[in-house]
């Protein structure tokens, strides 16, 4: 049976474990001993690994031949660290994992004025997170053109579910742009991503990257309005770009400042992805009847 090692076993991972546990001996990096029982409970065998503490991650080496990439860069600077780190600790190993899954962020694109955005579109990150990604993709491509490791890269958008919607920002009452100044933003379910992620394993191709999106093409205001009248709660107010800007923290409103629809096409054609959550608002419709 292969081995798989997972890196950053978080919700999207733990949502292919129960694929992944039948077809792979699996592996998964853990900075502490806390979560060892619960994910020896799920099939996986934990391995003590910091991301942060580069000597920790040579135990990784040679562990699997094929690596799900999942964990974020550290939070500051440009470059990630992290996936240095991690590349630095597999080169050591005898065997090289075959293919690598990396899952980035389509914030590498930058504000595209609300435009259709193909893989093709060169990257423009304008967000110190979405620099850190850039940065983190460059590394994996380059370590698997030197290495002869396969890296699909998916590039994924605001991931949502049933447990991890921002109704938090709905019930504090935050504002959100005017019509005239809303931008489009861009969504996929985090089954769907787990999805995507898994056909990446055995359909992905070598430095390939993949906008790993839902068929949505919502404005941010009325995502939002179709969770505040989904769940019950009252619609966040409407107001002008600059009376936004003094109301919000800086993270918040970098959110603000990038518009962009992805297209989805590479996953459907290339991976046979077939999404269980095409559309955000037809989803949010069927978690509970409206005005409850």
């Amino acid at each position: 049976m292969q081995r798989l090692l997972i890196i950053g076993c978080g919700d999207v991972a733990r949502r292919a474990l129960p694929w992944l546990v039948k077809h792979y001996r699996v592996y998964a990096a853990v900075r502490s001993d806390a979560r060892h029982r619960e994910l020896r409970a799920l099939g996986v065998t934990p391995l003590r690994a910091d991301l942060d503490k580069p000597n920790t991650l040579r135990r990784l080496a040679g562990i699997g031949n094929l690596i799900l990439h999942f964990a974020p860069p550290q939070e500051t600077g440009l470059v990630d660290k992290r996936t240095k780190a991690l590349l630095a600790a597999l080169s050591t190993g005898k065997i090289l994992p075959r293919r690598l899954v990396y899952i980035s962020t389509s914030g590498v694109y930058g504000d595209c004025g609300g435009a259709w955005v193909s893989e093709e579109r060169p990257l423009r990150p304008q967000t110190g997170r979405a620099r850190r990604r850039g940065d983190a993709e460059a590394l994996l491509r380059r370590f698997g053109r030197s290495r002869r490791v396969a890296v699909p890269i998916l590039r994924a958008p605001g991931i949502y579910a049933g447990d991890r919607l921002p109704l938090a920002r709905l019930e504090h009452g935050l504002p959100l742009l005017q019509e005239k100044d809303d931008i489009y933003t861009n969504h996929i379910h985090a089954d769907d991503l787990a999805a995507i992620a898994l056909s990446a394993l055995t359909r992905g191709r070598a430095g390939r990257i993949y906008n790993a999106s839902d068929d949505s093409a919502l404005r941010m205001g009325d995502y939002f309005d179709l969770l505040a009248d989904r769940f019950g709660l009252s619609r966040a107010p409407r107001l002008p770009r600059a009376e936004v800007e003094q109301r919000l923290s800086p993270a918040m409103l970098s959110f603000m400042g990038e518009s962009r629809r992805l297209t989805n096409r590479r996953i459907k054609h290339e991976l046979g992805v077939r999404l269980k959550y095409p559309d955000v608002a037809t989803t949010l419709g069927g978690m509970l009847p409206e005005g409850t």
